[in-house]
């Protein structure tokens, strides 16, 4: 910007108002071009095996296998893959479930979200670390 343009600009609060509402409204609609993603877009998760998963992993994929007990009241409840980040179905195919991480009172970041009309035989289980920002397939 050159500083006719500046002077121009502070010359015309309006002009300055209309430029920042501009610059606003431009990076709020790339940021969203960038995160939304149709179901078409979901990339295969990267796997992990169930002897790499944490123990607390595999003691909650045996308690999804026996119907509980959970812990955690929230524990197999739906997941709404609104990050779609997993393949699309349709809402109520995937359940959430909490891996408790050691030190922490709450429930932390660490999940297992397992797929299908079965609850103790699920189709597909996928574990993420990050709370829903990244999964991997877990994998015998």
């Amino acid at each position: 910007m050159g500083l006719n343009q500046i002077r121009a600009v502070k010359s015309r609060p309006w002009l300055a108002k209309s430029l920042a509402l501009v610059l606003i409204l431009t990076a709020a609609a790339s940021t969203m071009m960038v995160q939304s993603r149709s179901p078409a877009e979901v990339d295969s998760p990267a796997a992990i095996s169930v002897s790499a998963l944490p123990v607390q992993g595999k003691e909650v994929l045996e308690q999804i296998r026996q119907g509980g007990p959970f812990r955690y009241e929230k524990d197999g409840t739906v997941f709404g893959n609104r990050e779609r980040l997993l393949p699309g179905q349709k809402r109520g195919y995937y359940r959430e479930y909490t891996v408790p991480t050691p030190g922490l009172k709450h429930r932390g970041a660490r999940r297992i979200v397992c797929g299908g009309q079965k609850p103790r035989a699920p189709d597909d289980c996928y574990y993420t670390q990050d709370h829903y920002a990244s999964f991997r397939l877990i994998v015998q």
